[in-house]
């Protein structure tokens, strides 16, 4: 069997063993990145990313994981920011056309649908690479169903009661497989999340040396759409799971 460097020069081309390299270093980038976590509660979702910052030098407002793409839906992203942020770009102007064409909001599952498509064409063209970035998609169905995806480099979309992606995936899942239930309600489910998304790492992670959150919470409900909580409301949050 030849090596694998025989291979992995594009994403275009399978190893003999059926594997595509440059898909697999995709997914090596999103496990690389900060841990994000995702839980469906009753009435919504909570989104939660790690958002350590490495430096005191670094403003930590402008570092963004959790974006906004309709008045219905959020995503949390994990892997490459730049990958992540031409994605989101793609999914709001997706979500902003449907509405000016059809005068309704998008449904999520058409949505992630297109995300995913796009994903899955870079895996498939010369002269590209695919996307170095997963995100949780967190949406709400115009029958009030809540909605929760993950995307994945190679174009697969899941649905998750409660999943994670990043770093800290496989600890966070299996504390998510042990203690998540239906029927949470919202400060319960944001509760579950924060234990989740630190499960790999000492609790005081969750806030910075200056003591503000290190970490970013966003809802969707029927009844606020996208809520992103601002920095008191994280505090107390995080000081609640601490207790």
């Amino acid at each position: 069997m030849q090596p694998a460097q025989m291979y992995d020069s594009a994403a275009t081309m399978f190893s003999p063993d059926g594997r595509i390299y440059q898909v697999e270093y995709a997914r090596e980038a999103v496990k690389r990145g900060t841990t994000a976590v995702g839980l469906v509660f009753d009435g919504g979702a909570v989104l939660l990313v790690d958002k350590r910052i490495s430096s005191k030098l670094i403003e930590a407002a402008a570092v963004e994981k959790i974006f906004k793409i309709d008045r219905h839906i959020g995503v949390a992203s994990s892997g490459l920011v730049g990958d992540a942020r031409m994605l989101v770009a793609r999914a709001r102007a997706v979500a902003a056309n449907n509405r000016v064409v059809y005068g309704e909001k998008i449904e999520i599952n058409v949505l992630v649908k297109d995300l995913s498509d796009i994903m899955q064409a870079y895996t498939q063209n010369g002269g590209v690479r695919p996307f170095g970035a997963a995100f949780l998609m967190a949406g709400i169905d115009p029958d009030g169903t809540m909605r929760l995806y993950e995307t994945d480099p190679s174009g697969a979309v899941v649905q998750y009661k409660a999943t994670a992606i990043g770093v800290g995936r496989a600890a966070a899942i299996e504390y998510l497989e042990n203690e998540y239930r239906t029927g949470f309600d919202e400060a319960a489910a944001i509760n579950l999340g924060l234990k989740a998304l630190y499960r790999q790492s000492d609790a005081s992670a969750a806030t910075t040396a200056g003591g503000e959150p290190a970490v970013d919470i966003a809802t969707v409900t029927a009844k606020d759409g996208y809520r992103l909580l601002g920095q008191d409301e994280v505090k107390r949050y995080v000081q609640a799971s601490q207790a």
